[in-house]
């Protein structure tokens, strides 16, 4: 009897329900143009930042739904390093996270091209360049070699929530899968890139990582979406946060015996519509940060002033702001961050808040 959607009879051709996904179509559109429309008013600096931020929280989210924990430094680092981004604070990066970049970058930075077995090999190869997912030597750079079950971790109560398609039959679901992929033009690319995730997970071509890729596809596949290498929305992120459901559904899903993804598409709708809303919340603070270095572009303000300034707009700033705190954070007198913020009232920039004595303490103007 069959078991999973893989084992019936065409099981690609995927129908869904127009009524169930047309509203939340129709928002994630609104909102992909909304946020596109913001981002084109920010200056080229700012922008750049909100990018190396994306970037770095999609490669760090998206491991993190496996389980892995990256270094945040080592990964911005690397990226910046890749895309020509100067900012403070570079540091030497892992090669295993390299490799993670390297296989993010390619894919958003050069999404117009097809995505082929010799690509997705380099990108399995770039996961994995040592051979081992972790103490377990696996099979690199080549689809499977065996059978492949989908097991919960919990050690003694293990449980199979997944059998992949057939060692014998991946190369041939592959050959299908990257055809459609890279030929067939007929679907809204938001659509395809659910679609294409779903199919990829599924099929689970390889040894180890075909979470991360299928995430990365789908990533390629919203830039060929907007015709952009750049991304100010993190989908991972989303995922991450709505991680029990997404396994859920796609467990659900892959049991439909008519090759109904109605509910995968429902799912991935309103996890990137999150996304979304949840980038436009972000970009409010860059939004924010813009408009006031643009209206003190010529106004003197000393590097000491523009580091404490950028915490606050940032959000960075930790507690009140007071002469001490100031004193410490720039390795400077009392004196002169009594100056410092003194000149920057002066300015409009920063008013003192309530309190005085020991609780004196400033906050930015604006």
């Amino acid at each position: 009897m069959a078991k999973y959607i893989y084992q019936h009879e065409n099981w690609t051709n995927f129908v869904w329900d127009e009524d169930k996904i047309r509203d939340l179509f129709g928002e994630v559109k609104y909102l992909q143009g909304k946020l596109n429309g913001i981002m084109s008013t920010i200056g080229f600096s700012h922008k750049e930042e909100t990018l190396l931020n994306t970037f770095t929280f999609d490669i760090l989210k998206s491991s993190e739904i496996e389980g892995e924990l990256l270094n945040y430094d080592q990964v911005r680092s690397s990226i910046a390093r890749r895309l020509g981004i100067e900012t403070a604070g570079l540091v030497p990066s892992a090669r295993n996270i390299e490799g993670i970049v390297e296989m993010m970058l390619d894919a958003t930075q050069r999404y117009e091209n097809p995505l082929t077995e010799e690509r997705l090999f380099g990108w399995h190869n770039a996961l994995f360049p040592t051979g081992y997912s972790g103490a377990r030597k696996i099979d690199v750079a080549c689809y499977r070699k065996d059978e492949m079950q989908v097991v919960s971790r919990a050690m003694g109560k293990e449980k199979v929530f997944y059998e992949a398609i057939p060692q014998a039959f991946v190369k041939q679901e592959m050959d299908k899968f990257l055809n459609w992929l890279n030929t067939d033009f007929s679907i809204d690319n938001i659509l395809k890139a659910a679609i294409a995730h779903f199919w990829f997970i599924i099929i689970h071509p390889f040894d180890d990582g075909n979470g991360r890729i299928a995430r990365t596809i789908t990533d390629m596949q919203l830039a060929r979406a907007e015709q952009s290498s750049q991304r100010f929305y993190s989908l991972s992120s989303q995922i991450l946060v709505e991680k029990k459901e997404y396994y859920e559904v796609l467990q659900k899903v892959q049991w439909n015996t008519d090759s109904d993804i109605t509910d995968w598409l429902v799912f991935f709708l309103n996890c990137i519509r999150n996304a979304f809303l949840s980038s436009e919340q972000a970009t409010s603070h860059v939004l924010n940060k813009a408009r006031f270095w643009a209206k003190h572009e010529h106004t003197p303000i000393n590097e000491r002033q523009r580091l404490i300034i950028n915490k606050l707009l940032d959000g960075d700033f930790v507690g009140k702001l007071q002469s001490s705190k100031w004193a410490k954070i720039r390795k400077c007198s009392q004196d002169t961050a009594i100056r410092d913020i003194k000149n920057l009232i002066g300015k409009g920039i920063l008013r003192q808040g309530e309190g005085s004595g020991r609780n004196t303490h400033y906050k930015l103007n604006e």
